[in-house]
């Protein structure tokens, strides 16, 4: 297994497409992070460390970090879109409580059964799933949220 650069340098080859120091600095900058992130967080990431990327180059770059394996889309919050990078991590769904915004990632063995039986029993070449469970974390339940 490769570095998320490796990674994102062969994806970009096989798509004769080239890889820029704007591209490379958006990763790194991705990968520095443990968070769910957007791309307002990115771009003034970026800024912090004196790289003058601009927004339209992480909205383009996105979608092919996403098709790279390298980055998930997880939800959407307040009209923007969260990512995270999943390179490198297990498989995992999201419980949100939808009072203060508090996420708990977890795994769930049982999901990834149910998602290979389906596969077996519909023929279907399962590349993954998202689930996110919304609900109401322990702390807003006794504010009475």
């Amino acid at each position: 297994m490769g570095s998320e650069l490796d990674i994102l340098r062969e994806y970009l080859a096989r798509r004769e497409m080239r890889y820029t120091p704007e591209r490379e600095a958006i990763v790194r900058e991705i990968f520095a992070r443990h968070d769910h992130f957007s791309v307002e967080d990115l771009y003034l990431g970026l800024r912090q460390k004196k790289q003058r990327i601009s927004r339209a180059s992480i909205y383009r770059t996105l979608p092919l970090l996403i098709s790279a394996g390298l980055v998930g889309q997880v939800f959407q919050e307040n009209g923007q879109t969260l990512y995270e990078h999943t390179y490198g991590h297990e498989h995992h769904c999201h419980l949100r409580c939808q009072a203060c915004g508090q996420v708990v990632e977890f795994a769930e063995p049982v999901l990834q059964e149910v998602e290979a039986r389906l596969a077996q029993e519909l023929g279907f070449r399962v590349e993954g799933h998202k689930l996110e469970v919304n609900g109401t974390c322990p702390a807003c339940q006794s504010k009475g949220r």
